[in-house]
């Protein structure tokens, strides 16, 4: 499992970290939180990779609410890891921390992001909160 509030991200351009309000001062994508509870929040989340192509489960923690996945590319079967957590909010609610990066090579050109960013439509969605 990861501490998404202490995560570092690489200096590469190959990783992309997307987090709650105030979560981690290195996010580039910040998450407005869900309405959804923590625990119906993880279970929308584990479900989320199998919604993607070439992604497969690779770790879960449930009592920690994370989960990670291997996602490959499709041209020559790269693989990424995306790791996700819930987080419970202060006034209720849930917050997301979804950070996705290349194992090999410098840039990922924006590969990384625009999963962030796919996942996180897939996952608005499926709360019912898109």
């Amino acid at each position: 499992p990861l501490d998404f509030v202490a995560l570092r991200v690489p200096d590469s351009p190959n990783a992309c970290l997307a987090g709650p309000p105030g979560g981690n001062p290195a996010s580039q994508i910040i998450v407005p939180p869900f309405r959804a509870e923590p625990d119906r929040a993880f279970a929308a989340l584990r479900d989320l990779g199998g919604r993607f192509p070439r992604t497969t489960p690779l770790a879960a923690w449930p009592d920690r609410r994370q989960a990670q996945w291997v996602a490959r590319s499709a041209l020559l079967n790269f693989p990424d890891l995306v790791a996700a957590g819930i987080v419970p909010q202060p006034n209720g609610g849930s917050g997301l921390f979804l950070f996705s990066r290349s194992l090999f090579g410098y840039s990922d050109l924006g590969v990384n992001r625009a999963r962030i960013e796919a996942w996180l439509a897939t996952f608005r969605t499926t709360l019912g909160e898109g």
